[in-house]
């Protein structure tokens, strides 16, 4: 098997759904808050201590986790992020915890499995990527781009062929480019 074959069989959806994703999504299954709602900040602070404790200690470093202080603020600010896009914070968590509105504390430990999950998605491939594709070794870059280039080019209008040393610097994008675009195809054969 080619590198650039091997590359992408480790970036495959199906084998970073089974190595990475399946865990978080189980590990969020098994976390049963005793009720969809929270008695008040401390509580709720408490907590997104225990679930993102719980969660590195299933998925991320097995055995151990950060400490509570660490976990607490972890979970804020992961919420702070998720939820700025959808015109929230943490502070809305709380709120929506306390009266179990838009989904209650299942939601919110929902969206912080998925934040934890896309993280460790996000670092798995920054590693294929830079065992593959090591920042300094631009002649192995420069391969790797030839060999995309000649399995691709047929699909890739305006690609300049005999001069792959141009898009090496921007390898790991064509790479992410190409893995996205396949999985919103294999996103509509499943739905067909």
């Amino acid at each position: 098997m080619s590198r650039l074959n091997s590359m992408l069989k480790e970036l495959d959806e199906v084998t970073l759904a089974q190595r990475i994703a399946r865990p978080f999504d189980q590990t969020r299954l098994a976390y049963r808050p005793s009720s969809n709602s929270v008695r008040d900040y401390p509580d709720f602070t408490d907590i997104l201590a225990d679930y993102v404790q719980y969660v590195y200690r299933e998925c991320v470093t097995p055995g151990s986790s950060p400490s509570r202080a660490t976990a607490a603020g972890q979970g804020k600010s992961m919420l702070n992020q998720e939820l700025r896009r959808q015109g929230g914070d943490a502070v809305s968590a709380y709120r929506d915890c306390l009266d179990s509105l838009n989904g209650g504390l299942r939601h919110i430990l929902d969206v912080l499995c998925d934040a934890m999950k896309a993280e460790a998605l996000e670092h798995q491939m920054r590693d294929v990527l830079d065992r593959y594709l090591p920042p300094d070794d631009w002649e192995l870059r420069v391969r790797t781009v030839r060999e995309f280039i000649d399995s691709y080019s047929p699909t890739l209008p305006g690609i300049d062929r005999n001069h792959p040393e141009r898009y090496a610097k921007d390898v790991e994008l064509l790479i992410r480019s190409l893995l996205q675009a396949s999985r919103q195809m294999a996103s509509v054969f499943r739905r067909i």
